[in-house]
């Protein structure tokens, strides 16, 4: 089954340029595309796309606000924001909003494509040209105490937790624990569950503000 997608953005040749990058790949489609915050999210109460690709400066309403709109459907699609712009308020901004993943529309397109079919399997994928300011991001922030959220996931569960903060992958967390890919997704779902959290981008700075994982500051 092909993995539905909708692009969003208000420069018509950008969203052309999308639209027939993504469509040349056999297993992705591309259903809809939108010029605005408005339009994307009536166009995907209308299609139920898997993926939602936007931009985060659109008029009427912008890429932030449209993510909110997006994860409130039911069911949700998976959003991947795209910017121009490099700036820090729009990538924390995206992630907090609950994008599962932050490109530069500058990226390699193999990367833009990868990072669809990622989401759609509930990961998330950060330009690496923006990685080291969430690292360094993580470096300066001081733990915080336990919550009782944190507090009730079970022993494996805050083991998947540590190894998902560590940018580990479903399979990668599956070899390291022996135990089935299949598993390790009911784990992330169940912690995700608890901590009130939307995606494992979101329990990535979750796991790291309270000290489960700690990265040394990037060169």
């Amino acid at each position: 089954m092909n993995i539905r997608v909708i692009v969003a953005d208000d420069q018509a040749p950008t969203r052309e340029g999308l639209r027939l990058l993504l469509s040349s790949e056999p297993d992705l489609e591309v259903v809809a595309t939108a010029s605005d915050g408005f339009e994307v999210v009536a166009m995907a109460r209308r299609h139920r796309p898997d993926v939602v690709l936007t931009d985060i400066r659109m008029p009427r309403m912008d890429g932030l606000g449209a993510i909110r709109e997006l994860l409130a459907l039911d069911p949700a699609p998976a959003v991947v924001a795209l910017t121009t712009f490099n700036l820090d308020e729009y990538l924390f901004g995206a992630l907090q909003a609950g994008a599962v993943g932050f490109l530069l529309k500058e990226s390699d397109p193999n990367l833009i494509i990868d990072a669809v079919r990622v989401a759609h399997d509930g990961q998330g994928l950060v330009d690496p040209q923006v990685t080291p300011r969430l690292l360094r991001q993580f470096a300066a922030t001081s733990p915080r105490p336990p919550t009782s959220e944190l507090a009730a996931l079970t022993p494996r569960e805050t083991d998947v937790l540590r190894h998902l903060a560590a940018g580990n992958s479903n399979a990668e967390i599956a070899r390291i624990l022996v135990i089935s890919p299949g598993t390790v997704k009911v784990h992330i779902e169940r912690l995700l569950g608890k901590l009130g959290l939307r995606t494992r981008v979101q329990a990535a700075v979750y796991a790291h503000r309270h000290g489960l994982v700690t990265w040394t500051d990037p060169p």
